[in-house]
């Protein structure tokens, strides 16, 4: 029982919250949350603000998809992954049709490149947290 004790409180010990220089901060989540002894990590949903909390592309799929893949360029930096250690990705768009799913792929083969896909799940949303925001991406990256 003492042996599990102790288990418990390594594994405590091995989390780590990250809010990296380059994404605007929030009192409601962490960017990046990493656990060890694999190192995984959770990155919270990336939205199309800059670093100043600004949203970018208004109105601009497109423009929003880039800025979040962006930011999520910048969160796995920060917990020393890349995007080939993404396991799994979840896309919310907001008023999602078909046609879109073009420009959601596209964005994603221009960060990820074409290795072997990650699981991933696209959902269409009524909305998101701002009336601005069309797109939230999160992953989660396990560095081997």
């Amino acid at each position: 029982m003492v042996f599990l004790c102790s288990l418990a409180g390594l594994h405590a010990q091995s989390i780590r919250h990250i809010n990296p220089e380059g994404l605007a901060k929030s009192p409601a989540y962490s960017h990046v949350v990493t656990a060890k002894p694999r190192t995984v990590i959770w990155i919270a949903g990336q939205v199309a603000l800059n670093a100043k909390g600004e949203v970018v592309g208004k109105g601009d799929l497109r423009a929003q998809l880039n800025q979040v893949w962006e930011n999520t360029r910048v969160a796995l930096a920060a917990a020393g992954a890349t995007f080939q250690d993404i396991v799994k990705i979840n896309t919310y768009v907001v008023n999602y049709k078909p046609s879109m799913r073009e420009d959601v792929r596209a964005a994603r083969l221009r960060f990820m490149g074409a290795g072997e896909p990650p699981a991933a799940t696209l959902v269409g949303v009524q909305s998101l947290a701002s009336e601005d925001i069309l797109v939230e991406i999160e992953v989660t990256a396990v560095i081997r």
